[in-house]
């Protein structure tokens, strides 16, 4: 390939004196471009950029300052951190191709040779925020990247999959502040159009399960955490004994058709018969009836009304 996209590390105090007046030119040009944000504020403070010196520092998980390089000079930036304490993801915080340098694909061939850095060093797969830009969404589905969610913030997710197979596993939340399960239950309230947990209810979530109202089972791709569902517990005068109520019930896009969906549902199941709960139901909208028949629940209850104030 003729003039071929290097990539190169900001070592030096030179570089990275570069490297961290470029990103700010970037922040403030194309990212930022409202005036006066509080974001773009904070993405220019020395508490960001101490943050982010101490990321690249750390021996494990660390963040790389990279530059896209042609015929010998800079051409764009990027700043990925690759987990390999975890499952090998590579999350794309930051890509940028200079304006003077944009068009006729060299933005494409850029993220190419940041994709092939990375599985050169250990990435499995990549992900990252586009910040609810068209463009650079648009863009990044042009090199294979999917819709995936939400962050742990409520920023939409993006990722190219990975393609090895690796077994899902299930298991019951044990630590009621896990990130993880914020980033699944953003990712829910996304796909049912609903607005991201705030603070306020992200304490409310995490004292209810403490307080075991509701048990959380989380489908797991080695670390990472793909699907959930969740077991409401209640007292029923029919009964007279407790009952469960089904809900929660996600899986990241990336992840579907692989048989979660049963493995979750059988996971509550399983759970619920070995703590007593009697029954467990689920509401659901008419088109979902039948996929919940196929995972068990083959029970019609007849038509749930509700009332909120």
């Amino acid at each position: 390939m003729e003039n071929p996209i290097t990539i190169r590390e900001a070592i030096t105090e030179t570089d990275v004196a570069i490297f961290w007046e470029q990103l700010h030119a970037y922040h403030r040009r194309d990212i930022f471009t409202a005036p006066e944000n509080e974001d773009l504020d904070y993405f220019l403070s020395t508490e960001y950029r101490d943050h982010m010196m101490t990321v690249r520092q750390r021996p494990q998980d660390r963040a790389y300052f990279l530059f896209f390089c042609r015929d010998g000079r800079d051409i764009g930036f990027t700043m990925p951190v690759i987990f390999t304490s975890e499952d090998g993801k590579c999350f794309i915080m930051e890509f940028c191709v200079f304006p003077e340098y944009r068009g006729s694909g060299t933005g494409k061939e850029c993220a190419k040779a940041l994709l092939n850095w990375a599985k050169e060093n250990g990435a499995l797969y990549a992900e990252l925020n586009h910040g609810s830009n068209e463009r650079r969404r648009h863009f990044w589905k042009c090199i294979g990247f999917i819709d995936n969610g939400a962050d742990e913030w409520g920023e939409p997710l993006m990722i190219l999959p990975p393609n090895e197979d690796v077994p899902f596993a299930v298991e019951v939340l044990r630590d009621p502040t896990d990130w993880q399960l914020l980033k699944l239950e953003n990712g829910f309230k996304k796909d049912i159009g609903e607005e991201s947990l705030t603070e306020d209810k992200q304490k409310q979530l995490q004292q209810a399960i403490k307080d075991g109202k509701i048990t959380f089972f989380m489908a797991k791709r080695g670390y990472r955490a793909v699907g959930m569902c969740s077991v409401a517990k209640y007292y029923s005068t029919f009964s007279c004994s407790d009952t469960g109520v089904y809900e929660d019930f996600y899986i990241e896009p990336a992840f579907r058709g692989k048989g979660i969906a049963r493995k979750l549902a059988q996971a509550a199941q399983a759970w619920c018969k070995d703590n007593g709960i009697s029954s467990l139901s689920v509401c659901c909208a008419p088109c979902d009836e039948k996929m919940y028949q196929a995972l068990g629940f083959d029970i019609g209850l007849g038509t749930t009304f509700a009332h909120n104030e």
